[in-house]
């Protein structure tokens, strides 16, 4: 049988470890802590070299080490057979190989020798390093790793330890139970200790992560206590950088025993008090990167840690990692989810976007009820009123009622563009198709595509344009402008106008076509001034708005200032109504809006004309729509509601006629045909 040897290893100017070679069991050392020996100096490989028994003699090779491997002063090549007292020198590191330890300390006059049952093996220390003699004899050694644990892989049969195995799955699946429901990341880790130091044989512990979004390589130094425990007579006592910062970069868990005085380990308090017997330290990880680590130790000789702990620390801390992971997720989900909220309400509030249209006047609620009824159709609409009654308002209320209410609402003003750039909005533009096309444009119609697209001013909208704009509307496919793919879109198109479509047409400014294929459904929102009830609603919505906006806490408005906003007749409808509204609030010096806080012009509404009175002699406005009203009523009373001579006395067409009685609501028994 093979003689047992040893490498004493001395790092600077102490002996620092002692390491037994076992015949048959080859060594690995190295700058790695997977290495048997491993070996902190710069100049180390990661696998410098390796030390085995062949034909009874201890040999070492070197592993194609970086900067090689000395023995005495020479530079040894492939394998070496060793002999007692030799000296292998890797950078500033020395390993002296010995059959009998006293051999390697001859040189320190003053020494100590411990008592043992293997005395004859104890090494004869310094007085200074009396504390690397070791438990029974044995170094601090890592005696077990493991990449991953069996307590969470699919069940099988176990040879050994089945009652301990089953009883540690049963711990673990409640735990996991418990660490599920932990309401924050300190909860949790306080769970996950709990159970470990039930179930392990260990008597302190702690849970370290890193910063949360911590950005950059982990480093023991980074980490931060979670949440820590100690049932011995000791504190809690950090686990060393060394360790962490090894166990987080290769992603495995260790069990050390007999690591009384290691430093690297941190085993010891400033004082010199041994605080630890046996030390595991598990990574926690998400994927193959660990962002903390469970570190669990013994200060007794009597609670030795064992490869099932090791097992069921490794199956914690896997499962504390999926926790967090959850944890975190929920926080920001409900993170983003605030902030969209918020973002949503203040986007909202900007560009002035409301679904709901105030007003509970006849006239309005017509309107409401014919929005709902147009809703679900996919037909094109047709939005008629005077500038600034809300036209966009209705057709914002027609597409968020609709089936396409998921997707994108575009909006296009017509009268704000040239010919030459009202098409390249509506159809987009290929890059180099004019000065200025300096890349690829997305127009309206493709942007709007499963969508709604409103185009408001339509009437505005030049005679080249109302062409192609009618071949879309027919289903056709367009291309951008330059370019010669075509393109095809499913869009709802609602357009918008304050002018008289009909005119447009009989004076040749409009396509006649186009117009009828405008006009499928049809909404005439109503003006201001023909709604009056609905003015105080709207006041005083505008009013609580721009409170909120400007931090005002006006309270309401005057009886004088009521009274000048319902006999005002409302030329620029709504959007007039708010503007006066934001400017009284901006200006106004009390707590009430009172009449001169008001700023109202002088102009008149639409179709408002100096009629006087046929008894009074007195001004009585009233709009063109009641003056063509009360016309053509008496023209047909005069042709005995003779419908074709009606038309050619008022210059227009039959159709037209018929359309025109319908919206006055005209009629007697006497039509003919």
């Amino acid at each position: 049988m093979a003689q047992l040897a040893y490498l004493v290893i001395r790092e600077g100017t102490k002996w620092s470890d002692v390491f037994r070679l076992i015949p048959g069991q080859s060594v690995l050392v190295g700058r790695a802590p997977t290495n048997q020996i491993v070996i902190k100096d710069e100049r180390c490989s990661r696998t410098h070299l390796e030390v085995f028994l062949a034909d009874g003699q201890w040999t070492i090779r070197d592993l194609e080490s970086r900067n090689g491997t000395i023995v005495g002063n020479e530079v040894i090549h492939g394998d070496y057979v060793l002999k007692p007292n030799d000296v292998i020198r890797i950078g500033h590191t020395q390993l002296v190989f010995v059959y009998k330890l006293s051999e390697a300390f001859t040189d320190v006059s003053t020494v100590i020798r411990r008592s043992s049952p293997d005395s004859e093996n104890l090494p004869i220390l310094p007085l200074e390093d009396e504390s690397s003699v070791l438990t029974a004899g044995e170094p601090t050694t890592i005696t077990h790793r493991r990449g991953s644990t069996k307590f969470l892989a699919p069940s099988g049969e176990e040879d050994t330890g089945v009652s301990k195995i089953g009883r540690a799955a049963a711990k673990l699946c409640r735990l996991a139970f418990e660490l599920a429901k932990a309401p924050d990341e300190v909860g949790l880790a306080e769970l996950a200790l709990k159970g470990l130091v039930e179930e392990t044989h260990t008597d302190a512990g702690a849970v370290l992560l890193m910063p949360w979004r911590f950005q950059g390589d982990a480093q023991g130094e980074n980490l931060e206590i979670l949440a820590s425990q100690s049932i011995s007579a000791h504190r809690y006592h950090r686990i060393s950088n060394f360790l962490a910062s090894t166990v987080m970069r290769e992603g495995e868990a260790v069990l050390a025993r007999n690591v009384i005085g290691d430093s690297t380990l941190g085993n010891r308090d400033s004082q010199g008090e041994i605080l630890a017997t046996s030390v595991i330290c598990a990574p926690i990880r998400r994927g193959r990167k660990a962002f903390g680590v469970i570190h669990l130790y013994s200060t007794t000789a009597d609670l030795q840690p064992d490869p099932d702990d090791l097992e069921f620390t490794l199956a914690v801390a896997d499962t504390v990692a999926v926790a967090l992971e959850n944890l975190h997720r929920r926080q920001e989900l409900t993170e983003n989810l605030t902030q969209v909220r918020a973002e949503n309400v203040q986007l909202r509030e900007r560009l002035g976007v409301r679904s709901d249209i105030i007003g509970r006047s006849p006239a309005i609620r017509q309107v409401t009820e014919e929005i709902a009824r147009a809703a679900a159709s996919t037909a094109t609409l047709l939005i008629r009123g005077e500038s600034g009654v809300g036209k966009e308002l209705v057709a914002r209320a027609m597409h968020f009622n609709s089936p396409r209410s998921e997707n994108v609402f575009v909006c296009l003003n017509c009268a704000a563009l040239s010919a030459e750039l009202l098409a390249s909005e509506l159809f987009g533009h290929e890059r180099g198709a004019f000065t200025g096309a300096t890349e690829r444009k997305i127009g309206k119609f493709e942007a709007a595509h499963k969508g709604t697209l409103m185009l408001d001013e339509i009437g505005e909208m030049s005679p080249g344009i109302q062409a192609k704009f009618l071949r879309v509307l027919e289903g056709h496919p367009f291309e951008r402008v330059g370019g010669t793919k075509p393109i095809t879109a499913d869009v709802r198109v609602i357009a918008a106008t304050n002018r008289d479509l009909e005119k447009d047409v009989a004076d040749g400014r409009f396509r006649r076509d186009l117009y009828f294929r405008l006009r499928v459904l049809e909404i005439v929102v109503p003006a201001l001034r023909k709604r009056p009830e609905d003015i105080p609603l709207l006041a005083d919505f505008f009013l609580e708005r721009f409170n909120n906006e400007t931090g005002r806490k006006i309270k309401g408005f005057t009886p004088a200032a009521s009274a000048k906003l319902l006999s005002y007749q409302w030329p620029g409808n709504v959007r007039e109504l708010k503007n006066v509204i934001e400017r009284a609030v901006v200006l106004c010096r009390g707590q009430e809006i009172d009449e001169s806080d008001l700023l109202l012009t002088s102009l008149t509404a639409p179709g408002d004309t100096d009629i006087t009175g046929p008894a009074a002699g007195v001004f009585a406005p009233v709009s063109l729509d009641d003056v063509e009203r009360h016309h053509i009523e008496n023209t047909l009373n005069y042709t005995h509601w003779n419908k074709s001579k009606t038309a050619s006395i008022l210059g227009i067409e039959r159709s037209t006629l018929d359309r025109k009685i319908r919206r006055y609501g005209l009629g007697n028994g006497e039509e003919e045909g």
